[in-house]
């Protein structure tokens, strides 16, 4: 069951990427074009805060309960979190980047149900998710990184 979570951990980061990236882009043109919000807006907004609160319920589990989860995993005799590459980044690096990503991902689908401006819910909306993909990027252990997970799961 570990192995099939980090996988579905894994594979959600792609959906979470694709609708972020979407919302981005809708969020932008809605400022840039002056468009009046619509329901579809609402709606992939949502579905991107679904996809993200679904990531971070298995990714709370795993940091918790998993394999190398802090509740059940020892660390090595003489070994620190902070000193730890691996474990820092998965114990703190990790989880505290993808929470703040987040909640920036609900401020800016927040922003659907505030009574404001269309204009101004594009913008800031915008400037919502666009941190929460920075944050998002940065803290996702891409291959390339030494305490990298392949790009699909399964694959080695």
């Amino acid at each position: 069951m570990a192995i099939g979570l980090v996988h579905l951990h894994n594979l959600l980061r792609w959906i979470i990427l694709i609708l972020l990236i979407a919302s981005i882009f809708k969020a932008w043109t809605g400022w840039q074009n002056k468009r009046i919000f619509t329901p579809g807006d609402k709606k992939l907004w949502l579905f991107t805060m679904i996809a993200a609160h679904i990531t971070l319920l298995i990714g709370l589990y795993q940091v918790l309960a998993g394999r190398y989860g802090i509740l059940t995993t020892t660390l090595p005799e003489g070994t620190s979190v902070m000193k730890s590459n691996f474990y820092r980044f998965f114990w703190v690096e990790h989880p505290v980047a993808m929470i703040l990503a987040i909640v920036f991902i609900t401020l800016g689908r927040g922003m659907s149900k505030k009574p404001v401006a269309d204009t101004i819910k594009f913008k800031k909306a915008f400037w919502f998710f666009v941190i929460a993909l920075i944050l998002i990027l940065v803290a996702t252990p891409w291959p390339f990184r030494s305490i990298g997970r392949p790009l699909f799961p399964g694959m080695q």
